[in-house]
């Protein structure tokens, strides 16, 4: 896992859950928001920018598929560029808890499914070449419907709306001078 997007997302998360910081705010602000999506330019001279995302909806189903009221961290999807870095459209989610140990998240968008390897609480596809077959997708669907296992072998659902996805994709490619 790159450890560059692993502190930035962090720094996201925590920027997010603490929007009323100032010392949050300064790290990762804010620049834009169109309907679902947010984009993040936290640092000057648009070295880096990111659009996120949190669930418009969350099922959790233990192993014997009664549902259930999960305690999770922030839950978000990423799309990150960092043109010095030769980096564009870099995917990444977190489901607010750790994964099971080898286990892939599904991303479905109507007839398409993406599987991401785990790390923690993160996920990713595996190449920057899936990153992009993915924001297609994204770029094209309405919603995602994120899965994934926790190590406690709970499933979890995560619905996201697509609806902004394009436009914040746009505004952070102009930012960040993605390719």
């Amino acid at each position: 896992m790159n450890m560059n997007i692993k502190s930035v997302l962090m720094a996201i998360a925590i920027s997010v859950a603490t929007t009323g910081s100032a010392m949050a705010q300064e790290e990762v602000a804010r620049v834009a928001l169109y309907t679902d999506w947010s984009v993040f330019n936290p640092t000057e001279g648009a070295e880096e920018c990111f659009i996120a995302s949190a669930p418009t909806a969350t099922v959790a189903r233990r192993p014997n598929g009664q549902t259930y009221t999960a305690r999770r961290g922030d839950i978000r999807f990423y799309i990150a560029n960092r043109p010095t870095e030769g980096v564009a459209h870099e995917v990444a989610y977190t489901g607010g808890y750790a994964y099971r140990d080898g286990s892939v998240v599904i991303v479905e968008i109507g007839n398409e499914k993406f599987e991401l390897f785990t790390e923690g609480e993160y996920a990713w596809p595996a190449s920057a070449e899936d990153d992009k077959k993915l924001v297609v997708a994204m770029q094209r669907g309405a919603r995602a419907i994120v899965t994934g296992t926790s190590s406690r072998g709970n499933t979890t659902v995560d619905t996201i709306s697509l609806i902004g996805f394009t436009d914040a994709l746009a505004d952070a490619d102009k930012r960040c001078e993605a390719q």
